[in-house]
């Protein structure tokens, strides 16, 4: 299982500090979420689309290792459902879709199974706000 090791503070006695990212690869879905009903103001600030209604809305979240891996799941979500590709990024592994609710979920549920089930991936579960 990848392990995030992030803000290793070092002093280098020259009273400068320095912070390490690291990432150690892995099979994995580290974060898999769903926000139904968002507030307006996170769609304009993702940059997503606009004419969406809100209320009956819901936006997808995940982050996976490696992060090619982003590119599958997104295949998988527009496969299983109508949501649309709000971004994707395969050097970080982040998916972000939107869609009905329900769209959303289902799309969701369905990439954490395939690649846990198919890929053979560690991942968490599936929370929702």
């Amino acid at each position: 299982m990848a392990m995030e090791i992030s803000d290793i503070l070092q002093n280098d006695n020259s009273d400068k500090l320095r912070i390490i990212q690291e990432l150690v690869p892995g099979k994995q879905i580290t974060l898999a979420h769903i926000i139904a009903g968002p507030d307006a103001v996170i769609y304009q600030k993702l940059g997503l689309n606009p004419e969406i209604d809100y209320k009956r809305a819901a936006i997808g979240i995940l982050t996976v290792s490696p992060a090619e891996t982003a590119v599958i799941a997104a295949d998988i979500a527009l496969k299983t459902s109508g949501v649309e590709l709000g971004f994707v990024d395969r050097f970080s592994g982040t998916l972000i879709i939107t869609g009905s609710v329900s769209d959303t979920q289902a799309a969701i549920e369905a990439v954490v199974a395939y690649i846990r089930d198919t890929l053979g991936f560690s991942v968490c579960e599936v929370t929702r706000t």
